[in-house]
C-alpha cells in the first residue's frame, strides 16, 4: 500500500498523514475548505519542526515529508488510493455519509479504514458495496509520538483485509499493534473513557480538585499524565461523544457522560485545541 488517502486533517488525521508521509508513502489529505487545509498544514509542519528542534529528524527528511503530503478539498482525489482512513470528527452521520462516498469514488480493491474511537464499525461497513474491506485502525494522539493502533475487525471484516492492514500498520509504520472486536470503546476506551468520567465525577463533587486528582494519579499510581489533564489532551467533546456512544451500547451508568462534562462542551471548553478545559492552556 503506497497511495495513502485520508479524510480530515485535524489532531489526529493530520498525525495520520504525517506519519505515513514519514514511511515513504504518497499521502492526499482531503478536507472540508481551504481554511481547513491550511491549518491542517500547519500541524504537521508544527510538529516536524519539533521534531526538527529536538534533533530527531533532518531538515533533507523534514522536506522530504512535506512533500510527500497533498492536499485537496475533493473526495475524487482520492480515486486512485490503496487504502484511505477516515478521521473525521466522531459524528455516526458524517462518518456514514463520508464511507458511502469514498465507496462510490475510491478504486474498487482498495481498502476503507476508520479510526472511529467508538463508533460501530460493521454500521460503517454496511454502507459500502465492499464491506469485507471495511476495517478500523485506531491510532491514539499524538500519533508521531503513541506506538500503539488498534485494528479492528466487524462482523464483516475479511481476514487479508486485516492482515495487509496490519502489515502496513506493523512493517511501514513501525507501530505496535492489537486486536479489537468491533464493539464500541474497542479495548483501549472501553477501559480508559470509564476511569476519565469516574475523575469528572469527583470534581464535579466537590471530593477533590482538579489538580489534587491529577496529582494523585500521577505521583501515586505512576500515570504519566492525570485523568483531567488527558481528558483535556483528548478534546472534552471527543470524550462526550466516546462516552455516549459506549453507554447507547451497553446501557451501563458508568458509561453516562456527567453533567460537568457536556455543560463544558457546551460553552466551548474542549481541552487543549480551545485553550481551556479542566486546566488553562497558553
Amino acid at each position: 500500500m503506497q497511495n495513502i488517502g485520508v479524510v480530515g486533517g485535524g489532531t489526529m488525521g493530520a498525525g495520520i498523514a504525517e506519519v505515513c508521509a514519514k514511511a515513504g508513502k504518497d499521502v492526499v489529505v482531503r478536507e472540508i475548505s481551504d481554511a481547513a487545509i491550511d491549518a491542517g498544514r500547519a500541524r504537521i509542519a508544527t510538529s516536524l519542526e519539533r521534531a526538527l528542534r529536538g534533533g530527531r529528524l533532518e531538515q533533507e527528511a523534514y522536506d522530504a515529508v512535506l512533500g510527500r503530503v497533498r492536499w485537496t478539498t475533493s473526495f475524487e482525489d482520492l480515486s486512485d488510493r490503496d487504502l484511505v482512513i477516515e478521521a473525521a470528527p466522531e459524528n455516526e452521520q458524517l462518518k456514514l455519509d463520508t464511507f458511502r462516498t469514498l465507496d462510490q469514488v475510491v478504486q474498487s480493491d482498495a481498502i476503507l479504514a476508520s479510526n472511529t474511537s467508538s463508533i460501530p464499525l460493521v454500521k460503517m461497513a454496511a454502507v459500502t458495496k465492499r464491506p469485507d474491506r471495511v476495517v478500523g485502525v485506531h491510532f491514539f494522539n499524538p500519533v508521531p509520538v503513541l506506538p500503539l493502533v488498534e485494528i479492528v475487525e466487524s462482523l464483516l471484516t475479511a481476514p487479508d483485509t486485516l492482515l495487509a492492514v496490519t502489515d502496513f500498520a506493523e512493517k511501514d509504520l513501525h507501530k505496535q499493534t492489537i486486536r479489537s472486536k468491533a464493539r464500541a470503546g474497542f479495548v483501549v476506551n472501553a477501559l480508559l473513557v470509564p476511569y476519565i468520567l469516574s475523575a469528572i465525577r469527583m470534581l464535579e463533587s466537590g471530593f477533590a480538585s482538579a489538580e489534587d486528582i491529577d496529582l494523585g494519579m500521577v505521583k501515586g499510581c505512576a500515570h504519566p499524565m492525570g485523568p483531567l489533564h488527558l481528558a483535556d489532551l483528548i478534546g472534552l467533546d471527543t470524550c462526550a461523544a466516546i462516552a455516549d456512544s459506549m453507554y447507547t451500547e451497553f446501557k451501563e451508568q458508568l458509561f453516562t457522560p456527567p453533567p460537568l462534562l457536556l455543560r463544558m462542551c457546551e460553552a466551548g471548553l474542549l481541552g487543549r485545541k480551545t485553550g481551556q478545559g479542566f486546566f488553562a492552556y497558553g
